[in-house]
């Protein structure tokens, strides 16, 4: 539990609680949940814009559900390999779909989901272990379950170079890109941002991690970490570095060194420009050498 706590710890970095606390109050935001963490204290929000872009929202067949999808691709192009955004705790937000439109820009069939559709969304819970309880209780397994069916989805697009198929995500989606990374040969290019190395298992929730899930993990791995994160020990990602390593992988490992965690979210106070921008050019640099680009 205590890696739950480290984007508070993250937010009031570089100033004190009160004046964190006034920063909210100002801003007439709830002091808990997605509210709190959305306050771009740390830098300006990104919006990117959709012209030049095909955008659409749709719904995909998952284990008997329909699991709302977002997605956007060069509005003309050919065939574009595959990119799919794994969301935070949040789920399908603003500031994820803003990333699925970069993607798009940089010549990418950019995809993602909403992991907890089934529960109604967490953005509208305020209290912070309310939130935690429901995502902290969805199965691994049906998250694998939702990816496969959106792999399946991607295979079928028109636009779609379906042997081209990469997968990234931020926090906990980073958690989840390493253990798609695992689960699915469909995976061609990964890159982790900030994923937990080490989470806790609960039986029925989650029985392992992606320390003990490495040896399977057979594509590409970009992993871009946060030195100063509060979450996840540096000597964890190196140890994920070393175990990937050790199976012949092709992995890449960056650690910013005084960088907290959630580095790239640009509506949260833990943005940090310089560094997310770096950290931006290799993701893209990665699956341009892994996945190409559209054509």
């Amino acid at each position: 539990m205590e890696f739950e706590k480290d984007w508070i710890a993250n937010a009031y970095e570089g100033m004190s609680r009160r004046q964190f606390m006034a920063k909210l109050t100002a801003a007439g935001a709830a002091v808990a949940g997605f509210a709190l963490a959305s306050q771009a204290v740390g830098g300006e929000i990104i919006t990117t814009p959709a012209d030049g872009l095909s955008v659409a929202e749709g719904k995909v067949a998952s284990g008997g559900f329909q699991v709302p999808i977002y997605e956007a691709r060069p509005a003309a192009s050919g065939a574009c390999p595959v990119v799919i955004v794994i969301p935070e705790i949040w789920g399908m937000h603003a500031y994820v779909k803003d990333v699925v439109r970069r993607f798009a820009r940089r010549g990418f069939l950019a995809l993602t989901f909403e992991p907890y559709a089934r529960e109604g969304g967490v953005l509208q819970i305020e209290d912070r272990q309310a939130l935690l309880k429901v995502v902290n209780a969805v199965p691994d397994a049906r998250v694998m379950g939702d990816l496969d069916a959106l792999v399946a989805y991607a295979k079928r697009h028109p636009t779609a170079r379906a042997g081209k198929i990469g997968v990234t995500g931020f926090c906990r989606g980073g958690l989840y890109t390493m253990l798609f990374a695992a689960h699915s040969p469909a995976v061609q290019a990964a890159v982790v941002w900030y994923g937990q190395i080490k989470p806790a298992k609960t039986p029925g929730v989650r029985t392992e991690g992606p320390l003990d899930a490495a040896g399977r993990i057979r594509a590409p791995l970009l992993g871009l970490f946060g030195g100063a994160d509060q979450g996840i020990p540096v000597a964890d990602v190196k140890e994920l570095e070393a175990a990937l390593k050790a199976a012949g992988r092709t992995v890449e490992i960056v650690i910013y060194e005084n960088a907290p965690h959630a580095f790239h979210a640009d509506y949260r106070p833990s943005y940090r420009e310089n560094v997310a921008k770096d950290a931006w050019a290799r993701c893209l640099a990665w699956f341009n050498a892994h996945l190409g680009t559209c054509g």
